[in-house]
């Protein structure tokens, strides 16, 4: 081995010694200077009558090299030649590197302070672990829901809402996004920043998560084949709190978590056992999807109800100061909202009684559900007088519009979400669907995937082509004129939500093409997975689904209220409680009728009028008419349908 040179080892020394940090760089520089003067003063104490000792001449030295000022003072060549020296080392190594070890810590701090990396020191806020597509809309929601987060406020004891994001890297970029989403603007100080993963312990610490009101865990994004997936973390992030909560002996904060595969609910329930409500994210755009395959137009609902695209949204109230009354009693004194029904407590949760009869009486321990253009609207107004009672019985076996009795299905695009849309199909037992599922994804990838969520028997037939619809004659030998509904979907195997979406609006701009060509046109959806593309298809004829948005919504309305989970998860599933289009003429309705008309209507059948779907689209593009004035007449034209809300019984399925 060959011996080390003393240069060497000197340097290695200076190296470790200048990587410990800003104190120990400054005292490097500190014996450099004092090595400098002991050096200095050396010279010049053999000057005769100049220095009585080594240390005055020492003193001397150091008062050369930190302040060049002294320079002029000297006489004599030799004295003048050192001072030049010192002088020119104070310079580099006290002025340049000091001020340079100072510059480089200082930005270092003010760098570890953007990032956000100091702990929070708040109570009662609401946490979000993850900065993702949902991330912007979710506190948009949060800020933007007045009524409800004026309750959430009182009930937490707080006068002030904060929310807390952990976000993997803070930086200024993501400030300048709170900033510019429309529903946050200059609220975007409300939001805190904080670095961090959600699986790492010391970053829930720095987010407070123990102390806060909620806790928000939304899915993260990963690469598809990744061994890690999103379900993971959100698992992995539940046993960090528990575990946190355990060690500080702390009470555990209430959670709501998003779940990709429902499958792992038990898994989930097992690692966090505090308060959490789980927001199934495929299954619920899966529901969603079939429930528009069935009803199409029923996207429009979705988005206004769920997205916050429109002035409606599903309030839930407390019981106790209804207490006494009566569903039809409630909805006389509530002329600007829609009564929904109840939710009443049981063993495990709530027993949900959507459209439920009028005199069903309300208790204190019950929740009330209803449909409303804001919070002020469901509570009781003074000012105005009270509907005319409107008495609802039991519901009618009248079996839904289906438009199809083979429905077929062609699915354009792959995504982890068509197998969870596969198995909600299949729930429909009294329909029968036909899939055929087009991706270049390889056949046999698709089909594990599927096997493995519903199982090795395929409960409906799905038929997989391999190939790239981008292509047009791909796509015109797939004949998407002959199915009933057409569903582009946004990859998640893009590197991102906008080459995904791009992709996807394209393949949607070239089916138009060729749709145009016959005189047979099918549903056709769209899924995007971006916000900020809403807007770009100005005019389309496709109803368009941005799973993101509602499920970020879904997400922040269940913190605020988490009984909206089971009121969501009764609507939005085969069976029970549904929202449906019907035919005016199947009602003994007059050529002009008023809402409040058309309330009563319904009701005899046990049915729950929400508004009007209109055949043709007003100026905004919109069918949709939800909770319109109870003294607006509607004017019904031929096409037009009514949205219902009624439970579907098991004769109605088996009739469909």
């Amino acid at each position: 081995m060959l011996p080390f040179r003393i240069v060497d080892r000197v340097k290695f020394l200076v190296e470790r010694q200048l990587v410990k940090g800003a104190g120990f760089q400054l005292l490097v520089v500190a014996a450099f200077i004092a090595i400098i003067s002991i050096i200095g003063g050396i010279l010049v104490v053999p000057l005769e009558g100049e220095f009585d000792h080594l240390g005055t001449a020492i003193w001397w030295a150091f008062l050369r090299l930190t302040d060049p000022g002294y320079l002029g003072d000297d006489v004599g060549a030799w004295r003048r030649f050192v001072s030049t020296l010192l002088t020119i080392s104070g310079y580099v190594v006290f002025m340049g590197t000091l001020v340079a070890i100072l510059t480089r810590w200082l930005i270092a701090r003010m760098n570890e302070l953007e990032r956000g990396l100091t702990p929070v020191t708040l109570k009662n806020h609401i946490v979000v672990l993850g900065w993702t597509s949902q991330t912007l809309p979710m506190l948009s929601e949060l800020l933007g829901s007045t009524g409800r987060m004026r309750r959430f406020l009182e009930k937490h004891d707080t006068s002030r809402l904060n929310l807390v994001v952990l976000a993997e890297e803070a930086s200024a970029q993501q400030v300048h996004e709170l900033r510019s989403e429309p529903g946050i603007g200059s609220r975007a100080r409300q939001v805190i920043l904080r670095s961090g993963l959600p699986i790492q312990p010391d970053a829930l610490h720095r987010v407070a998560c123990l102390d806060a009101a909620a806790v928000i865990v939304p899915s993260a994004v990963h690469e598809a084949g990744s061994l890690v997936t999103s379900d993971m973390e959100t698992v992995k992030a539940l046993l960090s709190i528990a575990g946190q909560a355990r060690h500080y002996r702390s009470s555990l904060p209430f959670v709501v978590a998003e779940l990709q595969d429902i499958r792992k609910l038990p898994v989930i329930e097992r690692a966090y056992p505090g308060d959490i409500e789980v927001v199934a994210g495929d299954a619920t755009i899966s529901r969603l999807m079939a429930q528009n395959i069935l009803h199409p137009g029923l996207s429009e609902v979705y988005n206004e109800l769920l997205a916050g695209e429109g002035d409606n949204e599903i309030y839930v109230r407390s019981g106790d100061s209804v207490a006494g009354l009566s569903l039809g009693d409630l909805a006389s004194q509530r002329p600007s909202a829609i009564v929904l029904g109840v939710l009443k407590p049981a063993v495990n949760g709530w027993a949900v009684h959507l459209a439920a009869p009028s005199d069903t009486l309300i208790e204190a321990r019950d929740r009330v559900v209803m449909i409303a253009r804001d919070y002020t609207a469901t509570e009781a107004d003074a000012k105005r007088a009270p509907l005319p009672l409107i008495v609802r019985g039991e519901v009618s076996s009248r079996p839904p519009e289906i438009t199809a009795a083979a429905h077929r299905v062609l699915v354009l695009g792959w995504n982890r979400r068509v197998p969870s849309l596969i198995a909600e199909l299949a729930s429909y037992r009294g329909c029968r669907f036909e899939v055929r599922v087009v991706s270049v994804i390889p056949t046999a990838e698709r089909e594990h995937s599927i096997a493995q969520y519903v199982g090795p028997e395929m409960p409906l037939p799905c038929h997989h082509l391999e190939t790239d619809f981008m292509v047009e004659e791909e796509l015109r030998r797939i004949q998407p004129a002959d199915y009933d509904s057409i569903i582009l979907l946004s990859s998640d195997r893009l590197a991102s939500g906008e080459e995904a979406d791009a992709r996807a609006m394209v393949g949607y701009l070239q089916l138009e093409d060729l749709l145009s060509e016959g005189q047979r046109r099918p549903q056709v959806m769209m899924e995007l997975s971006d916000p900020d593309n809403r807007q770009l298809l100005y005019g389309h004829r496709s109803e368009m689904m941005i799973s993101s948005m509602i499920l970020s919504h879904v997400l922040a309305q269940v913190a605020l209220r988490r009984e909206l989970r089971v009121v969501l998860d009764e609507l939005f599933t085969v069976g029970g409680a549904e929202i449906l289009f019907r035919d005016p003429a199947d009602y003994p309705l007059p050529a002009s009728a008023d809402f409040q008309l058309l309330e009563k209507t319904l009701a005899a059948e046990g049915e729950i009028a929400l508004g009007v779907r209109r055949a043709v689209a007003d100026e905004r593009g919109h069918h949709l008419q939800l909770n319109p004035p109870r003294d607006e007449y509607l004017e019904l034209e031929a096409g037009d349908r009514l949205v219902v809300m009624t439970v579907v019984t098991a004769d109605a399925l088996q009739s469909r």
